[in-house]
């Protein structure tokens, strides 16, 4: 997969995750005590952050193997 195909799919994750904290920040269960650790948004948030951050760690990955070939 090329690093322009990972870029975009990191984007769109991203863009997911911000509409998804908007849904949080009107949830009155958001508001409560320890709220987030009982949401399903929230859960669907970290999720997706963890796919960013694996996706980010391959593009990193190839953009050094790229590196590696110019050097």
């Amino acid at each position: 997969m090329s690093i322009s195909k990972l870029e975009e799919e990191r984007d769109q994750l991203l863009d997911e995750i911000d509409e998804l904290e908007v849904v949080c920040d009107t949830l009155p269960l958001c508001e409560e005590e320890n709220g987030c650790q009982k949401c399903e948004t929230y859960a669907k948030i970290e999720k997706l952050a963890a796919q960013v951050e694996e996706l980010e760690d391959k593009i990193e990955e190839l953009m050094s193997s790229e590196e590696d070939i110019e050097d």
